[in-house]
């Protein structure tokens, strides 16, 4: 099987929403449908098939979390340096619009652009990695060709 790269704090906050699910969602939607149970007729009562399709999300969450974190590689930047690799919080600077951003890359499952946790299987990512401060990347975007001058790269 394949590993899966992440973070610590990408681990810890996948970590965190598995034990709510177990020990609080769970346990309500258990509650909800034993009380939807007692209300009779289950052909006809919504609650309990609301209920019963939130418990199977919930449960395929569970196995898909443990999943994760079971192939996970906790990766550590902060024990990094050097060119662009995963960890790396990168700033840049568009060379059209002059618009400066900070992304760290990251491993799919903690992805997340409006945090500026950029997924490593992007495009820009993919563009970045190898790279260093002054350089240049050009992407290929859906909304056209950009480039981007990169101004720093921390391990943080």
């Amino acid at each position: 099987m394949e590993k899966i790269p992440m973070t610590r704090a990408g681990f810890a906050a996948l970590d965190e929403e598995l034990k709510t699910l177990k020990s609080v969602e769970r346990p309500a939607v258990i509650r909800a449908i034993s009380e939807a149970r007692e209300h009779g007729d289950l052909s006809e009562n919504a609650e309990y098939h609301a209920a019963r399709e939130k418990q199977s999300f919930i449960e395929g969450r569970i196995k898909e979390l443990e999943a994760m974190l079971g192939m996970a590689d906790v990766i550590d930047p902060t024990k990094l340096s050097g060119a662009i690799k995963f960890g790396a919080t990168v700033t840049l600077v568009d060379e059209d619009t002059e618009e400066e951003r900070t992304y760290q890359i990251v491993g799919e499952p903690e992805a997340d652009l409006e945090k500026g946790l950029l997924n490593m299987r992007s495009p820009l990512a993919r563009a970045l990695i190898g790279k260093d401060e002054g350089d240049t990347v050009e992407v290929k975007t859906p909304g056209g060709d950009r480039s981007y001058e990169v101004l720093t790269v921390r391990y943080v």
